[in-house]
């Protein structure tokens, strides 16, 4: 096996264990006698793990991995934070593993079979602390898999005012998944999560979600409504913008790049984001 690279040998390994045929009891392994070249067509090979609607064991993270590696993935895309769970240990925001990593039921099937919605009765939670975080992040850099962590933002945030109610618009919890972006506590708590964050992923990108956020509870809220006339801001999709750019800076400072889904081309896209596609 020759390659330009230590990745380049390792992904050749994978080919050579993809190329042994394996006989019913034993015996002999048998290899083709042929010359294989190969280069891969994509720089960028990902796949994503949600683990906040559903909790995977650290020995399921490590299997997930090992099968990635075997068809030379180089990226995992950890979704770590979700209305419905909120899954790694941030140590400056303790009620976010403490209140928001739980929820007391989950869905039955998917959210349009069920009329009226059947949910399981049993608690669901979990997180990975700091130390576990640390240990997926080397087990995957051993098999040349760079983790990209996502911690969602606006939207999808049920379970961060959950624990913190205050950073909603309505100062109460379970009344919208959106954070107020008109309340400067909103982007104090997102510096200090993404400070721990970027701390634990050597990852030159950094998700921060960006899709879904309904945009009513912007509409109503005082604090809101002033940011964008502050900020001359036309409309509630510039609002997220304003965000979402704001935030990007603040990382770009630290030597990151964010990346998020396509919703953060609405209200104009911050200036060195990348999009990742999901609607299409």
């Amino acid at each position: 096996i020759e390659a330009p690279s230590e990745a380049g040998v390792f992904y050749g390994i994978q080919t050579l264990r993809k190329s042994v045929s394996v006989h019913e009891g034993g015996g002999a392994i048998e290899l083709p006698a042929v010359e294989i070249n190969d280069t891969p067509r994509f720089s960028y090979r990902g796949m994503m793990l949600d683990v906040g609607r559903h909790m995977f064991t650290m020995d399921e993270i490590k299997t997930y991995i090992d099968m990635l590696a075997l068809h030379n993935i180089n990226r995992l895309h950890w979704h770590l934070s979700e209305d419905q769970g909120w899954r790694i240990e941030i140590k400056k925001y303790p009620k976010l593993t403490e209140i928001g990593s739980k929820r007391e039921k989950t869905l039955v099937d998917y959210y349009y079979v069920n009329y009226p919605q059947v949910f399981d009765g049993k608690e669901h939670g979990g997180y990975y602390t700091q130390e576990q975080i640390k240990d997926v992040v080397a087990y995957a850099a051993s098999k040349y898999i760079n983790v990209v962590p996502e911690i969602e933002m606006p939207g999808h945030s049920g379970e961060v005012l959950a624990a913190y109610p205050q950073l909603s618009c309505t100062g109460k919890p379970y009344t919208s998944g959106e954070v107020c972006i008109g309340n400067e506590e909103t982007f104090k708590f997102f510096e200090d999560v993404l400070d721990e964050v970027i701390r634990l992923f050597p990852s030159r990108y950094i998700h921060i979600g960006g899709d879904e956020a309904s945009r009513r509870h912007w509409k109503t809220c005082p604090k809101c409504q002033k940011r964008m006339k502050e900020e001359g801001l036309k409309d509630e999709s510039e609002l997220q913008s304003y965000m979402i750019a704001r935030i990007e800076k603040y990382l770009n400072d630290k030597g990151r790049e964010i990346t998020g889904w396509d919703e953060i081309l609405d209200g104009g896209l911050a200036p060195n984001a990348t999009v990742m596609s999901w609607r299409g």
